[in-house]
């Protein structure tokens, strides 16, 4: 979800050990209801039977559901499916062999947050859906390979720019990462691109304990975007598809942690 009226001067938050502790549970919680989701994703599945597995699963692990309500949001989950961006509303609409679906999910767990997402296939899809995919997810690994204590945003941001427009796909600019912790939203706004005008504003050094989203959403055509009339949902002006990923990670003493990924899970 956007960050929206961030303060200024920023300040970025550094987490203990046991707020990282909690963060960790949070981000675990988030995996695994994105691994619930990919087990249940099939054509003909209404995305509004995900939002309820999805939140029915949040709320068996003792945990609270960040975005229902969140600045009025009125579902479980952000469920968005090829065109659209971030943001879709879950509903009646079913899912169709080909599609591919977007979901970001986020949890609140004694008082923090994690938040995730991620872009599934619905059955058998497209080379070049498959293709936008990878590269988004690719993307978003290369970036987390940057984070280490006292990194830059500005390098963060080039990474997934560089990457994603050498592989001749363009990045959204009117959402981006952000920080995270005792709120969903936090300092500092962690961009998927770079632009010399912006470039104090975001160019931010990052020490150890600060924690960040990091989502690159990645079109097939053009970088611009519109709002539906239902005021949430964000689709590509083009009507193109658009895919995205996103971890919760946390900056140690020697590198970074990955929040949002289950025990056992190969390290990004």
């Amino acid at each position: 979800m956007r960050p929206e009226g961030m303060s200024a001067p920023t300040v970025i938050n550094l987490r203990s050990e046991r707020e990282i502790e909690l963060m960790r549970r949070a981000g675990q919680i988030v995996a695994g209801a994105l691994k619930l989701a990919g087990e249940i994703i099939r054509p003909g599945l209404e995305t509004q039977e995900i939002d309820r597995a999805m939140g029915e699963y949040i709320a068996s692990q003792d945990a609270g559901i960040a975005f229902k309500g969140y600045r009025g949001f009125p579902a479980n989950v952000c469920i968005s499916v090829n065109e659209q961006v971030v943001h879709g509303i879950p509903g009646p609409r079913k899912l169709a062999e080909g599609d591919i679906v977007g979901i970001d999910v986020g949890s609140i767990y004694h008082g923090y947050y994690g938040d995730a997402a991620k872009t599934f296939a619905v059955g058998k899809i497209s080379k070049r859906a498959e293709r936008l995919m990878r590269v988004t997810e690719t993307a978003l690994k290369l970036a987390i390979e940057k984070v280490q204590p006292y990194v830059r945003l500005y390098t963060i941001a080039e990474t997934i720019q560089r990457y994603a427009e050498a592989q001749g796909y363009s990045v959204v600019r009117q959402y981006v990462g952000h920080g995270i912790g005792q709120e969903m939203h936090e300092d500092p706004q962690v961009p998927n691109f770079v632009l010399n005008a912006s470039l104090d504003e975001w160019d931010h050094v990052l020490a150890p304990g600060a924690v960040i989203a990091i989502e690159p959403m990645v079109n097939e055509g053009t970088h611009e975007t519109k709002q539906l009339s239902d005021k949430w949902t964000v689709v590509t002006k083009d009507g193109r598809l658009s895919a995205h990923f996103e971890h919760t990670v946390a900056v140690t003493e020697t590198g970074h942690e990955v929040l949002t990924q289950l025990p056992g899970e190969p390290p990004l």
